[in-house]
Parts: structure tokens; sequence; C-alpha cells
């Protein structure tokens, strides 16, 4: 018996998830346990395994295509097993209209003439129509008022052309609709014939889906060139990934309704470096991250409001510490907890953060592994960055953007020397969190950090 493989709902906000490249072929034979696709999250790229045996008869779903969660994907079945109908893809419920008055709906009933339509009713206002009423009022108007489709010989001398149709002005019959004969004018009026498109530029701006008169030619008298095709198919707009725009939404939103200010101290890592080194001679490798990872968590367990969230109205603060660490990706970012981080050694918390960072970079993060968030570390130090500010992430009151420790001159004990200056800057919610609490905050981690003695019991 046939069986439907769905699109799995991997996370709570996903409503739609991308097919990124199928692993399996129709025809092929299916184990259990095999990676049937990758789909595509706002937060990751993830492998889909099947649950069932026996061969991919029919691919539903193509990759690049976004599909709705819970749809069906692939059916899987018995060698030349007829393919049963598709169920059509499951539809979010619609949120309920809210309900009329009662008096309102006595006067939108006096209202209605028998043919169902809405009359004028003195001396009372009227709603607007919906879409979907204006949607069907369109569907009703007479073919005489829709605008007029081009020929068929029209669009296929358009498309061959790559000029944009609707910019032609019709001249057949009442209606003004568009003509073979009305595009070869337009050719001729805009200014294409001079152009002179050569055959290997003609082709890439088909494959690139380019109209022609948008290019500007580099070439003699204008002409365009193959360069010229390249230019506009590279600056041509695209499509961001769903991650992308996961991203651009989540901290859109932050920045707009989460009022940000920043604290900025300078730390002095020459003792963590001493430390790593001995550490390292011994056969333990830790990393910085690691013990900014474990300072922030024994500071946050100090300043609860830095471990919280609000709405603006209520403040909510979280019992556990998860620290999330974020990950830059080829394609975009994506932060992955550490949980408990204030329970865990530095051993543990450098196990954990190296094998979600590996994860991260090969598209195999769960969505549980990147949820449960109640403080963010941001780390750029290896990117030579001398101080930098970050974006604070949705559901928290505070993240921590950590730069690049530099040697630097400094004064200490009364005298000039070189130390690896470190520059932290906390982005806080002023809608819980004070300027005073993050000095406080930002000034007892780098305490931790200045004086590793602290932290070595965690070793």
């Amino acid at each position: 018996m046939a069986t439907f493989i769905p699109i799995p709902k991997l996370g709570q906000s996903e409503e739609t998830v991308k097919i990124e490249k199928w692993r399996v072929k129709e025809g092929d034979k299916i184990r259990k346990g095999d990676v049937l696709f990758e789909v595509e999250t706002d937060k990751a790229v993830l492998e889909v395994e099947s649950q069932f045996e026996g061969t991919l008869l029919k691919i539903i779903v193509q990759s690049g295509v976004e599909a709705p969660v819970m749809s069906v994907a692939a059916v899987i079945g018995s060698p030349d097993e007829k393919i049963p109908e598709i169920p059509s893809a499951p539809k979010p419920a619609p949120s309920p209209a809210p309900s009329a008055p009662k008096d309102a709906k006595s006067d939108m009933a006096k209202s209605l003439s028998p043919s169902g339509e809405a009359e004028k009713v003195s001396g009372k206002a009227q709603s607007a129509p919906s879409p979907e009423a204006k949607a069907t009022e369109s569907a009703r108007l007479p073919r005489t008022e829709r605008p007029p489709r081009p020929s068929p010989r029209a669009r296929r001398f358009s498309k061959d052309y790559l000029i944009d149709i609707s910019k032609v002005e019709g001249s057949g019959g009442k209606a003004g609709r568009v003509t073979e004969a009305d595009v070869k004018r337009y050719l001729e009026s805009s200014g294409y014939l001079a152009k002179k498109i050569g055959g290997a530029a003609l082709n890439l701006a088909k494959k690139e889906k380019l109209e022609l008169l948008s290019i500007e030619g580099g070439g003699d008298a204008g002409r365009i060139t193959l360069a010229d095709v390249k230019s506009a198919a590279f600056e041509k707009s695209r499509e961001l990934s769903t991650m992308r725009k996961s991203i651009a939404r989540r901290l859109s939103d932050s920045k707009r309704n989460i009022p940000h200010f920043y604290v900025t101290v300078s730390v002095d890592m020459s003792e963590i470096s001493s430390l790593r080194g001995k550490l390292k001679a011994d056969g333990i490798s830790l990393s910085v991250s690691d013990f900014i990872v474990k300072a922030c968590a024994l500071t946050l367990k100090e300043f609860p409001m830095m471990n919280a969230e609000s709405d603006g109205v209520t403040v909510r603060y979280k019992s556990k510490i998860n620290i999330g660490v974020a990950v830059s990706l080829d394609n975009g970012l994506v932060v992955p907890v550490v949980r408990n981080a204030d329970k865990k050694d530095l051993d543990e918390i450098h196990e954990t953060v190296a094998e979600l960072a590996d994860k991260a970079r090969k598209g195999k993060l769960s969505p549980d592994e990147m949820k449960g968030g109640t403080f963010t570390i941001s780390n750029m130090g290896m990117l030579g960055v001398e101080n930098f500010a970050a974006i604070i992430n949705p559901g928290e009151s505070a993240i921590l953007a950590v730069s690049s420790a530099i040697p630097s001159p400094t004064v200490r004990n009364g005298e000039i020397a070189v130390r690896d200056i470190m520059k932290m800057t906390v982005s806080a919610d002023h809608r819980i969190v004070d300027g005073a609490d993050a000095a406080k905050f930002a000034n007892s981690l780098k305490a931790k950090l200045e004086s590793p003695q602290s932290l070595a019991q965690f070793i």
C-alpha cells in the first residue's frame, strides 16, 4: 500500500519550509533511516529521514519549492503500484471575524436586496468590501471591462526579444489588444534595434530572464555587450533565503520594539591567555569563548534582570541560564544554546560549544538545539574587530558583543605595559534594565575574566 511522506513540522514557528535538495530519486529503493531530502527552515538546513520502506514512486514537491508543513512531499510504495490521489495541503485555520453588534446585523439584513447585493441606506455608513469580495466582483466584470490579453503571437514575440509586454500600447480592436505588429512598432520606437545585442549576450539575458531595454549598453553606440549582460545579471534582485528572511524579520522587530542602550568595557585578557597556555601544556584545551560563556553564566546569577524578557507591560525572570552562542554561516547566522551553563564545568562547555558549532556549520542543528536561550553571546574575536554592538535576540533582555583581544599599551601598576585588551559591549533592554545595572553586570564580568582564578575551580 502506498504511503504519503509529509514535510515535517520542525519548529513551532514554521508554517512553510523549502525543500533544498532531494537526496534520492524516483525509483530508488528506500529503507528506514535513509535521508530523503533536505529542508531549509528559518534557522537551518536539516535532513529528513524516511520512517518507511519501499520504492520512491513519486516526488510531489520539487527541489527549491516552498511548501506548507505536513503537505505531501513524496509517495513510497511497491514497484508498479498505482499512485493514489494526493491530498491537498493542510491550511491554517482562518482567524474568526469579529462579530457585529446585534443592531448592525439587523441594519445589514434590512439593507440587502433580494439579489443579495448591499444597497445604500440613507444615514448609515457602509463598510468597505473585503479583498475576497473585491476579487469576486472583479470576476463578475463584463469581459469588455477586463484588461485585454496580448495575442499569443505577441507574447511569443516579446518573449523572444526580451521585452516587457506590459509597456507595449495595444491597437487591436476596440479594447486595444496588443498584437505582434504593436510589439514590432515598440521595438523600433524604443531604440531596441540600436542596441545590436550579440548572440552570446542574448542567450545569457534569456537565461537570466532580463528585460533587454533595462540593460545599459557599454559598447559602441550603446551596443549591449556580454559584459553588460553579466553586470545586469549580477545586480538582479534575488529573493532572500528562508533563513535571511527570518533574521531580517526578527531583528527588525527587536530593533524597532526594544529600546536598546549600550555599555562598553575594556578587559585585560592577558591572565586568561597565560592560563590557557599552562592548561594546554597539561593537555587541556579551552578556548577564550569557553571562559566567557562560564563567566557570563555566573554573572547572570548576580543580575537576574539581564536574564529576563519583557513585552513592555510585564517582565518575566528566567530560572535557567541557557546561553546562546552565535555561529556565523555562509548564508546567515544561527544561535545554538548551551543549556544550564552555570552548572557546567569549563570542559563540558568546551565540548558542548564545539559540538553545536560543528553541527551548525554542517547544517545538522535540530530546532530543539536552538530553542530556550535566555542570554546571547556574539563573539567576533577571531575577526580582528576592535568593537561592535549586537542586536538583542527577541525574547531576551540583553546580549554581549565580544571583540578581539588586541595587544595594546596600557598603564599597569604605574607603568606602561603591553597587554591583551578586549572590548565587550552589553546591549540591554532599557524597559527592564537600567544603565547602572548594565554597567555593574559588565564590570562584574570583566573582574571574573581578569582574575581567572575564580574560574579555575570549574576546570
